[in-house]
């Protein structure tokens, strides 16, 4: 995007901030715990945003008074400019992806929990190893930000990987920064299994849906079929005696939900409804979208889970996200939580194409 374009828009904000305050001062908003949550977090990205552009206009400013030193007479200065200005270069690239990020447009699903479920594919064991290997990225990137991850379903195999496992996430910027997760997620890797030391491709499919209120979905009890069942665990794990996993069935849709991270069946039951009401939800959403195109053209992929989304690639250390040809030779410490650059990089694409469909 176009350097005063960014800064232009950065300027802008400074009258949100003031409106933000306003509407923070009103009795009505002040007692909507939701809405203040969601207007705290808009305010403190806003903040953010200010303090990150008066760290680009000094990071402009420097470059572009480098880059008059580059024609002077003085070979010595010339020297000291022209090993500067490749790294300004740079770190301007790189604060301008930081900032877009930061001004993806507040989503009426901002700051509510997400639920995160990942579901082994192609591949059998190493697909299943995978999914856990995904399961644990995501845990250790929510460490690092102290999200709040609950396991509510798994079905773990004897190698510690998963055939499936969905999970909660509650935290700053939870869905902000997950929302893009969703799809097919390819693995290139030689497997702990494979004696021959060739490389096979897995994948893993992973679905990221907002956490709905009570309010927002209405599902009438004659739409559900609820069955009970015993719990299980993989290769010696705990197994419970009494009928506690729960499985309920969503007669309209078809939408089938499982849980079985608890003891009780009462717990269990509510942990499965919702996973159930945020599933009816995204159907909902998908459906309306679907039928508007302008949303689409302005989409980071399509924000289905059987879209190939990324590919990670051992042999390589490298990392490769389709939707926005992006590619880094970090997967070792992508694997181990290291998300910002990525999410930045996503998260900056989607709001560089919103921009630019709402100034036209």
């Amino acid at each position: 995007m176009d350097k005063n374009k960014l800064l232009n828009i950065l300027s802008s904000l400074e009258n949100r901030i003031s409106s933000i305050e306003d509407e923070m001062a009103k009795p009505d908003v002040f007692s909507d715990q939701m809405k203040m949550r969601q207007l705290n977090s808009e305010y403190k990205k806003l903040k953010n945003l200010l303090e990150l552009r008066e760290e680009y206009k000094r990071l402009i400013r420097q470059l572009s008074e480098d880059e008059e030193l580059a024609n002077s007479s003085d070979d010595e200065i010339v020297k000291i400019v022209e090993d500067e200005i490749p790294k300004l270069k740079t770190d301007v690239e790189k604060l301008e992806r930081k900032i877009l990020a930061h001004l993806a447009p507040p989503d009426a699903n901002e700051g509510k929990p997400v639920i995160v479920e990942i579901r082994a594919g192609t591949g059998g064991e190493e697909a299943a190893l995978f999914a856990g290997d995904l399961f644990r990225m995501y845990s250790r990137f929510g460490e690092e930000h102290n999200w709040k991850i609950e396991i509510i379903d798994s079905n773990p195999t004897d190698l510690g990987g998963f055939k499936e496992i969905v999970f909660t996430i509650t935290g700053d910027d939870a869905y902000s920064l997950m929302r893009f997760e969703s799809g097919v997620h390819r693995v290139q890797r030689i497997p702990v299994t494979e004696s021959g030391g060739r490389i096979h491709t897995s994948a893993a499919s992973v679905a990221v849906l907002p956490e709905v209120s009570e309010e927002e979905i209405d599902i009438r009890p004659e739409d559900l079929k609820i069955d009970t069942y015993r719990s299980s665990g993989a290769g010696g794990q705990h197994v419970n005696k009494t009928e506690s996993a729960v499985r309920i069935t969503h007669i309209p849709t078809g939408i089938v939900v499982t849980c079985q991270a608890e003891r009780s069946q009462h717990k269990n039951r509510a942990k499965a409804m919702r996973i159930l009401k945020s599933k009816i939800a995204e159907r909902n959403r998908m459906e309306a979208e679907s039928k508007t195109a302008s949303k689409r053209k302005i989409q980071v992929g399509t924000g289905d889970r059987s879209e190939k989304i990324r590919t990670y690639n051992f042999p390589q250390n490298r990392i490769t996200d389709h939707r926005i040809n992006y590619t880094a030779y970090n997967l070792a410490d992508v694997m181990n939580g290291d998300l910002d650059e990525l999410f930045d990089a996503l998260r900056s694409a989607w709001a560089e194409r919103v921009l630019n469909e709402n100034i036209k």
